[in-house]
């Protein structure tokens, strides 16, 4: 059944106090990842039994049974390019998902609020709690959209979007050998293996070229096919894999290696026929982009492993997964580098048709070389955008940076690139995957974030969810994207694990145009803090004191980073009522005095501090949701007995001194009661604290 909403209907009141306008409409993918997260708040909600009112479990229940089938509608009209009618739809169903999650969570705060002693409810008139009556209303409000919206489905059917179109591939356009920059180095090293030498056994070696799209790939292939020691083998054949079937790759070989395939021939005879025609030739063959293992497990038996032969299969990919498990067996697997600092530059001006000005009052390019961090199709393409809009004086870099942002989907120039990124992201295979990417820009495109760090707040925003299926979710979207090389890693363990990552240049570029054209993240910019409707801010060291001219309703924003100094219109939390995740670990201004009003934060999951805060308060033991406590940042010595009491405290990061020895024994009384959830405990100053060893020893989950 497909759900669809027919008309603009004015957001509800009573959420926000006025008509939100102007909404810009989310990606129907990202629509679907979005209303299935309500419906595990919505579990929730059924499991904690709240009565809020009179009727309030059915209307629960009606809406858990709605939901789904809502997202089944939006997942099987996802076919790829923008359709207006969808387009339409999912702006609709957009804003009624938004005033859901605003309705589900003010329930869940009224009854945090509810739960807590007399005399620590502060009602505030900012804090605009709900009665029951309201929520009642908005439940009621809900439920009648969507009936309206099953009414309505019938008369408003929309057509499915046609396919996506896919970049084209590099192997299409002819590139002169003088204009490659930075290519020499890889291609001799995969000339050595290439070669019979006397280093290389005589027998089939697969070489897998790997790495993110635009770094040169099929390039370094065709240079290594056209080079004299590519000519040399007997039979040779060039097949882009892409999404072609077995039938067709093996088709096309056959067909390069002149022997015609008979028609209408399976995957088995076709490689029966193949294996006849190679078993006693020595060959090379390239297949350019393979994008799954199964592709190459269901084409690998037709060629040939005679020992005495030394036949050569170079693949491309972007995938590392299928990098390995190509040259699992006499392999050797090829990691795309980017360009250094001065092929760089070197190319940026040959595109751009600039000379390197040796003036030094002049602007320096390395504004838009970091941007392009080193992939040659994104230098190739700004350099062709600055040609295309510049004369030969020097551009001002900044602007130019500006200006790509603007003109990113737009702009001829830009194009191609545009393609690879935008088929980059439409290819992540769920819309859970496609915000956790997104994510990236809560942080500057330099930031090295910490990977532990990013999965936990993946956790808490609620883009991934653990199951029986899968218990750490977040473990396995990093590595999805890792294995995609759409972000990299930047600091390694010596177990070879990603401490730190980041997205490439202009793929973080393509990140936070995307996030801020979704609503998904607000950036400070101009003065002013855009979009005026997204719930995840970030500030990256963009001080706001002045709120009068804010524009901005802090009340809905369900997470918020800062990097440097906030100031004071930011750091006032008694605006704030929903938050769940609160990065303020690298805050310049944040102190002491702002902890009590965080601590009415009753619905926060995941809290980093920083600053010159030096010790908690009592009132922490009022977050009850908290997950995540990270102190690293601060100057807290003494851990209060209250937080290692928190209920559903997970990871507690920093080193503390426990208190006196009156308060030992009521903790130990909480954790022989074997109601600690600890899981990571960063450590802990023994000292004199004599029962400490003891005290670890109820931690069963550490």
């Amino acid at each position: 059944m497909h759900f669809w909403l027919h008309s603009a209907i004015r957001a509800l009141h009573l959420i926000v106090g006025k008509p939100r306008t102007n909404r810009r409409s989310m990606d129907a993918g990202l629509l679907s990842a979005f209303v299935k997260k309500l419906v595990a708040r919505l579990f929730v909600l059924a499991e904690e039994k709240y009565k809020l009112y009179k009727g309030f479990e059915e209307d629960v229940h009606f809406l858990m049974e709605e939901l789904p089938m809502i997202t089944s509608a939006i997942d099987e009209q996802l076919a790829g390019k923008d359709d207006l009618t969808l387009h339409f739809k999912v702006k609709e169903l957009h804003q009624l998902a938004q005033e859901m999650e605003d309705c589900i969570d003010c329930i869940m705060y009224r009854a945090s609020k509810e739960q807590q002693p007399w005399y620590h409810i502060n009602y505030t008139p900012g804090n605009r709690i709900r009665t029951r009556l309201q929520l009642d209303e908005e439940m009621k409000r809900l439920k009648r959209r969507l009936q309206e919206a099953h009414q309505r489905k019938e008369r408003y059917p929309v057509p499915c979007p046609s396919h996506p179109e896919l970049p084209p591939s590099s192997s299409d356009r002819l590139i002169a050998r003088e204009d490659l920059v930075g290519i020499d180095p890889p291609l001799k090293e995969l000339l050595e293996h290439l070669a019979e030498g006397k280093d290389q056994r005589n027998q089939l070696n697969v070489f897998s070229i790997v790495g993110f799209c635009g770094l040169g790939k099929t390039v370094l292939a065709q240079q290594l096919y056209d080079s004299e020691v590519g000519r040399r083998f007997e039979k040779r054949a060039w097949v882009s894999a892409g999404q072609r079937n077995p039938e067709a790759l093996l088709m096309e070989i056959l067909r390069q290696v002149h022997e015609p395939p008979l028609v209408n021939s399976d995957a088995r005879q076709l490689s029966i026929d193949l294996r006849n025609c190679l078993e006693t030739k020595r060959y090379f063959i390239v297949i350019d982009d393979i994008r799954s293992t199964d592709q190459w497990n269901r084409i690998k038996s037709a060629f040939p492993r005679l020992k005495d032969i030394s036949s050569r299969i170079v693949i491309t990919t972007k995938f590392q997964s299928v990098a390995n498990t190509c040259s699992s067996t006499n392999g050797y697997v090829h990691k795309m580098r980017r360009l250094d600092e001065e092929c760089s530059k070197q190319l940026l001006l040959k595109e751009s048709c600039l000379q390197e000005c040796s003036d030094s009052s002049q602007s320096d390019p390395k504004v838009i070389l970091d941007k392009c961090d080193g992939q040659p199709l994104a230098l190739t393409a700004v350099g062709q955008f600055i040609q295309s809009r510049n004369s030969v004086e020097q551009p001002e870099w900044e602007g130019v940076c500006k200006d790509v942002r603007c003109h990113l989907d737009s702009d001829d120039a830009l194009k191609r690139m545009h393609q690879v990124l935008t088929h980059d992201y439409t290819s992540l295979p769920t819309h859970e995957l496609k915000a956790c990417l997104l994510y990236f820009a809560m942080f500057p495109s330099d930031h090295r974030v910490r990977t532990k760090r990013l999965m936990r707040r993946w956790l808490a925003e609620g883009f991934v969810v653990p199951s029986t299926l899968c218990s750490d979710p977040a473990a396995q979207s990093f590595r999805e994207l890792m294995d995609r090389n759409i972000i990299q890693s930047v600091d390694v363990s010596n177990n070879l694990k990603v401490k730190t990552c980041k997205t490439y240049g202009m793929m973080h570029e393509y990140v936070v145009r995307k996030s801020l054209s979704e609503n998904i993240i607000a950036l400070f910019d101009d003065g002013k803090l855009q979009p005026k409707h997204a719930r995840r801010l970030s500030l990256h060291d963009s001080s706001i004191s002045d709120s009068t001219n804010l524009e901005f309703d802090l009340s809905l924003v369900r997470s918020l980073t800062v990097i440097g100094e906030a100031g004071k219109a930011i750091l006032d939390f008694k605006k704030y009522q929903l938050l769940r995740v609160l990065d303020l670990e690298q805050c310049t201004d944040l102190q002491n005095d702002h902890l009590k009003e965080i601590c009415n934060l009753l619905l926060i999951k995941y809290l980093s501090l920083g600053g010159k805060v030096t010790c908690l308060t009592k009132e922490i033991k009022k977050l009850k949701l908290l997950e995540t406590l990270d102190l690293r940042r601060t100057y807290v010595k003494i851990l209060p007995l209250e937080v290692i009491q928190l209920p559903n405290l997970i990871h507690l990061f920093r080193k503390f001194k426990l208190p006196n020895k009156v308060v030992q024994s009521k903790l130990h009384k909480f954790l022989s009661s074997g109601q600690c959830k600890l899981q990571t405990l960063s450590g802990f100053l023994v000292d004199e604290s004599e029962g400490f060893a003891e005290l670890m020893v109820h931690m069963n989950k550490l």
